[in-house]
């Protein structure tokens, strides 16, 4: 009888990082924005934009530097994060660029070009991107500062209310002016806040899943465990009452419920904070008279006294139906009668009289990949602090989206903040760029290969073949 035997390793197999795929898709991001820079350029005056070359390079150069930077830092990030967000602001960069055109809008008072700062605030933004994930190697380092973020957070949504640095915007105060240039902080304290909800709910999960008795098919919580929604439920309509800010309410509530049901996967936590949202809004619409014109502006946009208040609303939805299904095509619209609104809060409404109904739902759908690719993430996160703080930032990033799209078309009211991304203002692109930051490396913590482990010769497989 003889015998032979054999010996063999098993290695890890290397997951593909998908950085020439996400160069690809970078390529068609900055490509597409070009187009519609040209197209914009012949419509308006027969020939192409002397400005193209630049914006082109200006574009491709910011998305560069983000790609090299992921390739470098982050190789096994989500591939389609940067160009989605880039492809955004491009976007956003031709309309706003188109709006300057405008004669009607050029012979407001104190006119100025709203595209060369918002290249400005673009190139901010992705060099905050770029330095998060040059100084956030993990993550999870985050988790240690959950109660410091939440101070941070509430020094950020008080900000607006010091006497002699924040501001009174149309009846909302939600800026704040430093220097010459004027900030929301808001932008920057949802990504605070989902920081603390992440840490916080980490740790008490367990126990805000635990239920004292059913009712309805319910779980109801204890009463001791009301305690936190309570507190951000009050939190919110106290934003709401001094600043009179339904949107950035809205948003941090409908992020602290999403975070608490993916926690503790309770649906009796989104019933109570449905209920308990409704009750808030309609208690704080009774009394506040700047929230009331806004329920009654989207109940009757086109009553005579709407009109003499603002045409906003009205011109949006005019805008939508003129806009039908293909659209009159990009710079042939008449959207600039929204007035100084039609480039940051209204600029939705842009592209559904220029680009129609398809274009309306590329923009959307573009919306919904990032949100989706964020979900995914949190579902590949190896850590429950990551899950935890994926889901959130998506959470907040979708919300924002549905808040600012919904008041435009009319179908909730108006809550004065800006499209991700695609509307003219500083904080929401720098700070949008900051959270796209932090998805990518989550991303790439989940979807990095573990380590192969060392060798152990006394381990080795051992096949005896027998003749």
């Amino acid at each position: 009888m003889s015998s032979t035997t054999h010996t063999s390793t098993i290695g890890a197999i290397g997951a593909p990082s998908r950085r020439n795929t996400e160069l690809a898709l970078l390529a068609f991001a900055v490509v597409i924005p070009l187009f519609a820079y040209m197209n914009v350029g012949l419509a308006l005056d027969g020939k192409v934009p002397t400005g193209m070359l630049g914006y082109g390079l200006g574009l491709g150069l910011l998305a560069g530097v983000g790609h090299i930077v992921v390739r470098k830092f982050a190789a096994y990030a989500d591939p389609l994060l940067l160009p989605l967000a880039t492809l955004l602001n491009g976007l956003g960069l031709v309309i706003i660029w188109r709006l300057d055109q405008s004669e009607k809008l050029r012979q407001r008072k104190n006119f100025v070009e709203a595209a060369p700062d918002q290249l400005l605030y673009s190139a901010i933004g992705v060099a905050l991107f770029v330095g998060v994930l040059l100084l956030l190697k993990d993550h999870r380092v985050l988790q240690r500062y959950t109660y410091i973020s939440m101070v941070g957070a509430l020094i950020l949504l008080l900000l607006p209310l010091v006497p002699g640095l924040g501001m009174n915007v149309f009846g909302a105060k939600i800026w704040i002016r430093v220097g010459g240039f004027s900030i929301q902080p808001g932008e920057f304290a949802k990504i605070v806040i989902a920081i603390f909800f992440a840490g916080y709910l980490m740790v008490k999960r367990d126990a805000l899943a635990l239920a004292s008795r059913r009712f309805m098919g319910l779980y109801l919580p204890r009463g001791r465990d009301l305690g936190p929604i309570v507190v951000v439920w009050a939190m919110s309509i106290l934003i709401l009452v001094f600043e009179t800010d339904l949107g950035t309410s809205l948003l941090f509530f409908g992020m602290f419920v999403v975070m608490l049901y993916v926690a503790t996967e309770r649906t009796s936590w989104i019933v109570f904070g449905l209920l308990m949202s409704a009750f808030g809004a309609v208690g704080v619409a009774t009394f506040e008279p700047h929230v009331q014109q806004r329920v009654d502006a989207w109940l009757n946009p086109f009553a005579p006294e709407t009109i003499a208040q603002t045409d906003q609303i009205a011109q949006s939805l005019m805008a939508f139906g003129s806009g039908g299904v293909l659209g009159t095509g990009l710079g042939q619209g008449n959207s600039d009668l929204i007035g100084f609104a039609a480039n940051s809060d209204f600029i939705l409404a842009t592209f559904g009289e220029e680009m129609g109904l398809a274009g309306v739902m590329a923009i959307l759908l573009i919306y919904g990949l990032i949100v989706e690719r964020g979900v995914r993430t949190a579902l590949a996160a190896r850590d429950p602090f990551g899950k935890l703080l994926a889901i959130g930032l998506s959470g907040a990033f979708a919300i924002q989206v549905f808040v600012v799209s919904g008041g435009v078309m009319g179908l909730i009211p108006l809550t004065g903040m800006t499209m991700p991304f695609l509307a003219y203002g500083g904080s929401s692109v720098i700070a949008n760029w900051a959270l796209i930051g932090i998805l990518i490396r989550i991303s790439d913590t989940a979807r990095r290969p573990a380590p192969s482990p060392a060798p152990n010769p006394d381990a080795e497989m051992t096949q005896v073949v027998r003749p």
